[in-house]
C-alpha cells in the first residue's frame, strides 16, 4: 500500500472524528469540517512534495484568525489542536490500516507535523507578543490620560476654587474696615451677600465632587417620584430666563407628544442632570444664539434633544466631554463665570449628568459636526429615558394607585423665552 493509498484511506473518518471532537455545534462543525479539508489536503501536498513549508500559509491564516477575546483568554492554542490531530491521524491509521501501512504513513507525517508544531508555535508566540505590546500601549495611554487627568484637576481645582476664597477673604476684609470706620447697616448686608455667594460657589463644587464619587462608586442612590418633563423643561426655563434675556439669546422649550405624560424618576436628580445641559449650552453659545429642547416618544424611553447654535465639539471630543474633568479647548481662556460665554466650570457637570441618567437606565449622546467659533455649528445633545408608568416601590405604586388614569399634567403650550 502506498502512503497515497493509506492517506486516502484515513480521509473520511480522519475528518469526521476530528469535527465531532474539536468543533461543539452543527454549525460550527459545518465550518470547522471545511477547515479540516483544506488541512488535510495540505498534508498529502507536503508528504507528496516532501516539503512541510506548504503548511505554512495555512497555518499563519489560522493563528490570525483569532480574535481579541481569544488572545484574552488564551483559548484555542493551535499547538493543542495539531497535537489532537496528530493523535486522531495516530488512532485512526491503527484502525483502518494494516501495521505496516500505519507505520509507514506514520513516519511519512512525522516531519510534517513536527514542522506543524514549531511553525505554529512560533507564530503564536509573534502574535502574542504583538498582543501584549498593544496591550501596554494602551495602558501607558491610559497612564497618561491618567496622569494629565490629575493634572488638569489641580489646575482647575486650584481656579475654581481660589475664585470663591478670594471672595470670601475680599469682602470679610471690607467687613472687618467698614466696622472700624462705623459703615451703614445696608452696606455691611452687601458684603455679607458678597460672602454668602462664594460660600454658594464653594458649596456647589464640593456638592459635584461628591456626586461624582458617588457615580464612580456605584452609590448614588434614586429617589422615584412622579414626574412630568414639560413641567421640568418649564422650571429650568424660569431659572435661566434672566441670563437668556441679558444675553439676547432666545430658549424654546418645544411641546413634544409625551412631555405631558407622567413617568416615574428622580426629579431632584433629573433636574441637576437638566440643568447642566442647559447651563453647558448656554455657555457655549455666543450671545444672540438660540438654545431648543425638543423630543419624542419612543416605545418605552423618550428622547429628550437640547440643541444649541454654539460653537460645536470636535468630534474627538465627543467622548471626553463626558469624563470627569473632561473640558476642552485652552481652559485659561474660558472666562470665570458660570453662565458667560465659554465660561468655566470644574468640568464635571457632563460628567454627573451621564451618571444620573445612565443610574436611571438611559443614555446620553451628543452630536456636532465639529468645533467653530466663527461659523457656530451648534451641538446636539440626545438623552434616552426610560418611560417608568409604575415606581420600583410597592409602597409608592399603592399610594399612588388612584391616579393612575390620571397621568398626564395639564395642557401646557410651547414656550419661548
Amino acid at each position: 500500500m502506498t502512503i497515497d493509498d493509506a492517506l486516502n484511506t484515513i480521509h473520511r473518518p480522519w475528518v469526521s472524528r476530528n469535527t465531532l471532537t474539536l468543533a461543539q455545534g452543527e454549525e460550527l462543525r459545518k465550518n470547522f469540517e471545511e477547515l479540516l479539508e483544506q488541512f488535510f489536503d495540505r498534508i498529502a501536498q507536503s508528504v507528496h512534495s516532501g516539503n512541510p513549508a506548504n503548511m505554512d500559509d495555512l497555518l499563519r491564516e489560522w493563528v490570525m484568525a483569532r480574535t481579541q477575546s481569544d488572545l484574552e483568554a488564551h483559548r484555542t492554542s493551535l499547538p493543542s489542536i495539531l497535537n489532537h490531530m496528530h493523535l486522531v491521524t495516530y488512532q485512526v491509521a491503527r484502525e483502518n490500516l494494516p501495521g505496516p501501512g500505519a507505520l509507514a504513513l506514520l513516519e511519512a507525517l512525522m516531519p510534517v507535523f513536527s514542522h506543524c508544531f514549531e511553525y505554529a508555535a512560533h507564530l503564536e508566540i509573534e502574535e502574542n507578543i504583538r498582543h501584549i505590546s498593544r496591550q501596554l500601549e494602551h495602558a501607558n495611554k491610559n497612564l497618561q490620560r491618567l496622569d494629565k487627568s490629575k493634572s488638569d484637576f489641580i489646575a482647575i481645582a486650584a481656579h475654581e476654587l481660589k475664585t470663591p476664597l478670594t471672595l470670601i477673604e475680599g469682602y470679610s476684609s471690607m467687613i472687618r474696615d467698614s466696622s472700624q470706620l462705623g459703615s451703614d447697616r445696608n452696606n455691611i448686608e452687601v458684603l455679607l451677600n458678597g460672602i454668602e455667594n462664594g460660600a454658594n460657589r464653594l458649596r456647589h463644587i464640593i456638592d459635584d465632587m461628591i456626586d461624582v464619587s458617588l457615580i464612580d462608586n456605584n452609590l448614588l442612590s434614586l429617589n422615584f417620584q412622579p414626574l412630568w418633563l414639560n413641567r421640568l423643561f418649564f422650571v429650568l426655563r424660569d431659572e435661566f430666563i434672566d441670563v437668556i434675556e441679558d444675553r439676547s439669546m432666545r430658549l424654546e422649550v418645544v411641546d413634544f407628544p409625551g412631555c405631558d405624560e407622567m413617568t416615574f424618576g428622580d426629579n431632584e436628580r433629573l433636574y441637576q442632570a437638566f440643568r447642566n445641559l442647559f447651563s453647558n449650552a448656554i455657555k457655549f453659545t455666543p450671545d444672540g444664539g438660540k438654545i431648543t429642547v425638543d423630543g419624542r416618544k419612543l416605545p418605552g424611553f423618550f428622547e429628550i434633544t437640547l440643541s444649541d447654535t454654539g460653537i460645536g465639539i470636535d468630534p474627538r471630543d465627543h467622548s471626553v466631554i463626558f469624563e470627569k474633568f473632561g473640558r476642552v479647548g485652552n481652559t485659561s481662556l474660558h472666562s470665570s463665570g458660570k453662565t458667560k460665554f465659554k465660561g468655566g466650570g470644574p468640568g464635571l457637570g457632563l460628567s454627573i449628568t451621564r451618571g444620573i441618567i445612565e443610574a436611571h437606565g438611559g443614555s446620553i449622546w451628543v452630536e456636532s459636526s465639529g468645533y467653530n467659533e466663527m461659523m457656530c455649528p451648534g451641538s446636539t445633545f440626545h438623552v434616552l429615558l426610560p418611560i417608568r408608568s409604575t415606581p420600583h416601590d410597592p409602597k409608592l405604586a399603592k399610594l399612588f394607585a388612584l391616579d393612575v388614569d390620571q397621568s398626564t399634567a395639564p395642557p401646557s403650550e410651547s414656550a419661548e423665552a
